[in-house]
């Protein structure tokens, strides 16, 4: 267990605690770690303590913009199923701007909301999409501060009700959230099922 949560290269080298500060959330877990504690060290405790949400709570706040709207996408597409006609206009709009993170597509991504079914909640990445740069959004909104932690809890609450749908395997699920977060963390792709199938070929 001892580098689950090693060369996160996409991190900032800032204190968690700072980093959870800014994003007005804070941890439901003890952490004995110092207060100047990276966020890997306070991972691995978090790890150790088996405290899976407030991991998935963290890495939601540590990784940058694009990647942490990548990470929610991927959790989406986990119970949306494969790109389709009848995607979710919030969950198309927001893959759109991780590709091509234009002020166009992030204002496409903010009006997706408007035309969203009431239980569609691929809006939460939608709204992390508008709140990416710290702002209410493109054009005019970009004059106001979006709320401290909206970006960020947007994205952990899309990976939280993707666990909730994958409820039957909640343990699994959860720590291959984890392991998908750490990897765009490390500049991967967050493709977790191939390097499974990887590891299953080379066992």
């Amino acid at each position: 267990m001892g580098n689950r949560f090693t060369n996160m290269v996409k991190v900032p080298k800032e204190p968690a605690a700072k980093l959870l500060s800014m994003a007005n959330t804070r941890l439901e877990t003890p952490i004995s770690a110092p207060v100047a504690a990276l966020p890997d060290v306070v991972l691995e405790e978090l790890d150790e303590k088996g405290a899976m949400i407030d991991i998935i709570r963290l890495l939601s706040i540590v990784l940058p913009p694009r990647e942490r709207v990548w990470w929610a996408c991927m959790a989406a597409r986990d119970y949306v199923g494969p790109k389709s006609e009848n995607d979710p206009k919030s969950l198309a709009a927001s893959e759109d701007w991780v590709f091509k993170p234009t002020e166009e597509n992030r204002e496409r991504a903010r009006l997706s909301m408007d035309e969203a079914y009431i239980d569609d909640d691929t809006v939460n990445i939608a709204l992390s999409v508008v709140y990416s740069d710290g702002t209410l959004g493109p054009a005019d909104l970009a004059e106001y501060p979006a709320p401290a932690g909206a970006a960020e809890t947007s994205a952990f609450a899309m990976n939280i009700v993707a666990l909730d749908k994958n409820s039957d395997r909640f343990e699994e699920y959860g720590q291959m959230l984890i392991d998908r977060a750490v990897d765009i963390a490390r500049g991967g792709n967050g493709r977790m099922e191939n390097k499974d199938k990887m590891k299953e070929a080379t066992q």
